[in-house]
């Protein structure tokens, strides 16, 4: 080993780049395991920057002509300079030759390399506002890894909850490596697949809380064996179980082989994470209740189906959101707007706010009274509708008769006075290692479902909404403030997950996702064909995050299609309403950008970094996009000192603003920076700028 050191370290003498590859391969190889899971790292991913503009200094490739379908040239050039014809002056990297060459700048890309630093910034693409103070759920456009490292930064040990649906690397073309789609004859396909995964996971883990979070990975039969040695081997701290779930009952055709109906998902506990005793899988769980507003047409007022007796006001008590009385019903003549009033209480019918029709409830008024004085009656505010500004639900008949006779039993009591009805039948008070529900059929309630969310628009696979939230409900329903991260974000499952657990119990959980913005191998050769690049934005248009992840999280929040017409059908199971009411929910959507450090220290970049600032303070309130004339600004969670000479103005406002969680300071004179933190209250983190942003990602992100 001292000769293979020795010549290592003559290698940094004359190539210091290449002496730390090999450094590093080295340390790779010496360290490999005699038992367990060995595969090839190779080399760092690069991922190409489209909508970067090409700066000297940085790593380029030359891209093919447009219209050309032909992989291109994969050499990695430095931009030595450029003229003012637009073109940029090259020369070759990592090659003993000295090549060099002058190209137009239009030709070229950008590329990062895994193991360069870089310092991430994000630009806001449009938001969704509808939840008042309630904390905003970002959906970041981004490479993944770049995306963890950015978030090592905002929400390092903060994050209880992570789930990903990666690529099961099972089909032809169905993922890239190094920008690229791994062909299923690759003979290097699974190791490709465990390096992009272990780089990922490693950055995943000091995201997650270390006394108590969960990992969630899904995964089917083609990895799933190397995907549970991998986590085993990179979290050697934490307990790994794997659960498999039925998702197609039917079976996927196969002609050979069995026809596969389940999927497998791996848990990997930290700290304290446990399974909780009442999972609602496999255990006890609750009850459906039943929407008591009508949705058919048929059952519209004034239809033979629906008679004048469901069609009657329910006074709700502005200040206890509880039902006050239940009034007459209207004949089918009787306008709804001359109904008595009630002092301090608002009348509600059943009306549908997509389009105004008045509908009928599901109840007479004296069974909704009886049910209502049973505890079976839900009542829940609902900002976010003018027609109904409450929603209600109700335990069916048929429930309450096996309450009676003990098939169902009462749990306890919500505020609303309203009964937690669960089924006591299940074999254990713990889910079991196999999930046969009905509402985790991948296709009824993830292809149908997004096609009602995305009319016209695909997307492969899509997961059952109602799956991805029974797996998040079993670690979030104790904690509403739970953090939950999506990095495999793909259609925005986990969001419109995290969004109804929510509604059910009025929780301020927030989920962050990520996706790329990539088109599907197929797509990509005809937009190549067309003259198209990426970048270009009839190419991004076509994008998964794009046309797929920001629609569909849209479509869920708002209640309305991309073209704004109302969605049409119910949500189903736990809790049942139109889809078309939309959620009292916050969320923005962001793209990554890679700043340079000295725009960073000058404060030429504050713009993108002011997200950042604002999403490691909670995402919660107003943020501070400029920077304030006044040399200092106070917001909703978090206060920005710039000009020091205003520190005590400062350091006043934050002592008298509640919630405030950062103060961010920036200055290079760490004694000015301490003088301003010992004047601030001990609750308030003093952040500095933009010392603690450089170092984190300069001693963070190198490979």
């Amino acid at each position: 080993m001292s000769r293979l050191t020795d010549l290592i370290a003559h290698a940094k003498t004359k190539d210091s780049q290449m002496g730390v590859d090999l450094e590093r391969e080295f340390k790779a190889l010496s360290s490999r395991r005699a038992y367990g899971l060995n595969f090839e790292r190779h080399r760092p991913e690069t991922i190409e920057l489209p909508q970067s503009s090409v700066r000297k200094g940085d790593k380029v490739r030359v891209l093919p002509k447009r219209g050309s379908t032909k992989k291109g040239d994969q050499r990695l050039w430095g931009v030595k300079k450029s003229s003012k014809a637009g073109n940029a002056h090259l020369e070759l990297l990592g090659s003993g030759e000295s090549k060099t060459q002058a190209v137009p700048v239009e030709d070229l890309v950008v590329v990062a390399e895994f193991r360069d630093f870089i310092y991430p910034g994000l630009v806001s693409t449009g938001n969704v506002k509808r939840g008042g103070d309630k904390p905003c759920h970002t959906i970041i456009n981004a490479e993944n890894y770049h995306a963890l490292k950015a978030l090592t930064y905002t929400h390092r040990g903060k994050v209880d909850v992570i789930y990903i649906d990666p690529p099961y690397n099972t089909r032809d073309k169905d993922w890239k490596y190094n920008n690229h789609y791994v062909d299923s004859d690759d003979h290097y396909k699974h190791s490709k697949w465990l390096a992009m995964m272990e780089r990922r996971l490693k950055v995943a883990r000091d995201l997650l809380h270390p006394e108590n979070s969960v990992l969630i990975v899904t995964i089917d039969e083609n990895e799933y064996l190397r995907l549970g040695l991998l986590l085993e081997q990179t979290f050697p701290e934490a307990h790994v179980q794997m659960i498999s779930s039925v998702i197609n009952p039917k079976g996927t055709a196969r002609t050979t082989f069995f026809s596969r109906t389940d999927e497998f998902i791996f848990f990997v506990f930290f700290g304290a994470a446990r399974v909780p005793d009442r999972s609602g899988v496999g255990g006890e769980r609750e009850v459906r209740w039943r929407y008591l507003r009508r949705t058919d047409v048929e059952s519209a007022r004034g239809t033979k189906k629906g008679g004048p007796a469901q069609f009657y006001p329910i006074y709700v008590n502005d200040e206890t959101a509880q039902i006050q009385e239940i009034g007459d019903p209207l004949t089918p003549d009787e306008d709804r707007t001359n109904v008595p009033a009630i002092a301090r209480c608002t009348a509600v019918f059943p009306i549908r706010e997509e389009d105004g029709m008045e509908m009928n409830w599901g109840l007479k008024g004296p069974s909704l009274e009886k049910a209502f004085k049973a505890g079976y009656v839900r009542t829940s505010r609902n900002k976010s509708s003018v027609l109904q500004p409450y929603v209600f639900s109700y335990l069916t008949w048929p429930n309450i008769r096996k309450i009676e006779r003990g098939a169902l039993k009462k749990a306890g009591k919500r505020e609303d006075g309203s009964w937690i009805v669960v089924d006591p039948s299940g074999k254990s008070s713990r889910p079991t290692t196999t999930w046969q529900e009905t509402s985790h059929e991948a296709g009824a309630y993830g292809t149908s479902l997004l096609r009602s969310l995305l009319p016209g628009r695909k997307f492969p696979f899509p997961k059952s909404l109602y799956a991805v939230e029974d797996v998040l409900r079993l670690f979030v329903k104790d904690n509403p403030e739970a953090v939950v991260l999506d990095f495999f974000s793909g259609s925005g499952t986990t969001a419109h997950a995290v969004i109804r657990l929510n509604r059910q119990d009025g929780g301020r959980r927030q989920c962050i996702c990520v996706t790329n913005n990539e088109v599907a191998a197929d797509e990509e050769v005809a937009l190549r064909k067309n003259g198209l690049r990426r970048g270009d934005p009839e190419w991004e248009r076509w994008g998964i995050f794009d046309y797929i992840t920001k629609p569909r999280v849209e479509a869920a929040i708002t209640g309305k299609t991309p073209n704004g017409r109302p969605i049409e059908g119910d949500y189903k199971f736990t809790n049942e309403f139109p889809m078309a009411e939309g959620f009292t929910e916050n969320a923005e959507f962001f793209t990554l950008t890679y700043e340079t450090p000295v725009a960073v220290n000058h404060n030429l970049a504050f713009a993108r970094i002011a997200p950042l600032l604002w999403m490691r303070a909670g995402s919660t309130g107003r943020r501070i996009d400029a920077l304030p004339d006044s040399g200092w600004e106070v917001v909703d969670t978090y206060g920005l000192l710039v000009d020091l000479d205003q520190a005590a103005v400062f350091c006043r406002a934050v002592k008298n603003t509640c919630d405030l969680r950062i103060a961010y300071i920036v200055t290079d004179d760490d004694r000015r920076f301490q003088s301003v933190a010992r004047s601030i209250p001990a609750s308030v983190e003093p952040v500095r700028l933009y010392e603690s942003y450089l170092l984190n990602f300069r001693f963070l992100l190198g490979e």
